[in-house]
């Protein structure tokens, strides 16, 4: 069984094929034209991971609405999970960029961080 991953780690865009055994073990990649886009599918195979960007409530500040991110990417399977506990966040200006809103957010080591000055 074969399972094709576009690689996005850098603007070459690789398809890279991973030739998977009955168990979805990889025994193989091809197509991947660095080392990069290998260990990028292999991660992306057994453990996929994404950023989290979004917005949360502001009050007293110029904008209703606060930009913020994780600081690094956090398991793709708990993106619903952090989107709800993401609206349940309120934050009071002044808040500046780079600011944590959220340390240790979900139990993944990332934090959740200001994208922009309120």
């Amino acid at each position: 069984m074969n399972k094709s991953i576009i690689c996005t780690v850098c603007p070459m865009s690789c398809n890279v094929t991973l030739e998977l055994d009955d168990n979805g073990e990889i025994i193989s990649v091809s197509g991947n034209r660095c080392p990069r886009g290998k260990t990028y599918s292999i991660k992306e195979h057994t453990a996929p991971e994404r950023t989290l960007t979004t917005t949360v409530r502001a009050v007293g500040g110029v904008h209703p609405l606060l930009p913020v991110r994780t600081d690094k990417p956090i398991p793709k399977g708990l993106l619903l999970q952090a989107m709800k506990e993401t609206a349940k966040i309120t934050v009071k200006a002044p808040v500046k960029m780079g600011d944590v809103i959220v340390e240790n957010f979900l139990n993944t080591g990332a934090n959740l961080v200001a994208s922009r000055d309120l």
